[in-house]
């Protein structure tokens, strides 16, 4: 994929996660809260973390794991 895809999936990830941690704030979530402001940060364009690939692989599927963790926990 040509690398303007992935800042633009990173911006997505990063206001949604910013997002998330606002509404968990609002529902007195603290926790939950901090987790997604790290996720936030680790996902930011602006300035980028180098983690490695095999690294970011492994953090996608922890974080991809957690969010539908928590999907199905709220329904």
């Amino acid at each position: 994929m040509p690398y303007g895809y992935y800042q633009f999936v990173r911006f997505f990830a990063m206001a949604i996660f910013a997002y998330l941690a606002y509404c968990e704030y609002k529902n007195s979530h603290v926790d939950r809260m901090i987790v997604f402001i790290i996720l936030a940060i680790l996902f930011q364009p602006f300035a980028k973390i180098a983690l490695g690939r095999v690294m970011w692989n492994i953090v996608d599927v922890i974080v991809a794991g957690y969010l539908v963790f928590l999907a199905l926990r709220r329904k």
